[in-house]
């Protein structure tokens, strides 16, 4: 009997060649794309390599559990996912380029069924045409989600660079720091202040920070509570906060929100602020 899932198999994989390079083929011209035909040579080897590796996973999935298809898969979406989040590709991109892939894969099974000198059973073609297909679903779902573990991780990390350099504490001594604020303060960027002041000032010892508000133009009743909540939060860890530079419409604010700067030192100015004998005593 004959064991047609293994035949086409092996047809598939010693034609793999031909089906790369007609797939290279369908690419078009002009486009600032990895998929380009103008890409270039090292871009076009490079996708050589990876539509290789495309082209024997999915035919391993004609050969069931033995064919190791969900191994393969899951290698073939991280590699692919990388390689796309590298060349700033966007997934509607891949979709697109999988799809003339499974059209020039396709086009080879027919030529397997043409070739052959027995009549491949209608049930088997049916069935090759769901394995197959269902193949490459299944890659283009686990490339998605390879794509956006990837991308939320390295957003995350770009997040965290930012709220690290949008509130930079600056050391004068050992214990006294300033932290500069400049430009507009949203809801988001005074929550990563929150986040990210009180720990940055246990991590280098401050005990005496200046908040410098004299880059900030406006500020809303909602971030104006949430400085008052990292001047508290401060208290609470030992770290005395002096406002400085503090504009007129931002205090009006404060006073319309009933928040209590009494007992917060101000100064209308950093550079007043430095000039106070507690800060020349200590630098001094």
């Amino acid at each position: 009997m004959i064991d047609w899932n293994k035949d086409l198999n092996i047809y598939l994989m010693d034609n793999i060649k031909t089906i790369t390079d007609e797939w290279l083929a369908l690419r078009d011209s002009g486009q600032q794309s990895i998929y380009s035909r103008d890409a270039g040579a090292a871009t076009e080897q490079t996708l050589r390599e990876q539509n290789n590796l495309t082209n024997r996973t999915i035919a391993s999935s004609l050969l069931g559990p033995s064919g190791n298809f969900e191994a393969q898969k899951a290698e073939w979406a991280e590699l692919i996912a990388k390689s796309r989040i590298a060349s700033n590709t966007s997934i509607s991109e891949v979709v697109d380029a999988i799809s003339r892939v499974r059209k020039v894969f396709w086009r080879q099974v027919e030529r397997f069924v043409g070739q052959q000198t027995e009549t491949v059973p209608v049930a088997v073609v049916l069935q090759w045409g769901e394995t197959i297909h269902l193949a490459f679903d299944e890659l283009l779902t686990a490339f998605s989600d390879m794509y956006f573990i990837l991308m939320t991780t390295r957003l995350n990390a770009q997040q965290s660079l930012i709220d690290e350099l949008s509130s930079p504490i600056i050391k004068i001594n050992e214990n006294i720091g300033i932290l500069p604020l400049v430009g507009d303060i949203d809801t988001e960027r005074a929550k990563a202040i929150l986040e990210v002041v009180p720990a940055k000032c246990m991590e280098s010892d401050i005990l005496k920070l200046f908040i410098d508000l004299s880059g900030v133009s406006i500020i809303d009743t909602m971030v104006a509570n949430q400085i008052y909540e990292v001047i508290q939060v401060l208290n609470l860890l030992g770290v005395k906060s002096t406002i400085t530079g503090i504009r007129p419409e931002i205090a009006q604010t404060s006073i319309q929100l009933g928040l209590d700067f009494s007992t917060i030192e101000t100064h209308s100015s950093l550079q007043q602020a430095l000039k106070d004998k507690y800060i020349v005593k200590k630098v001094d």
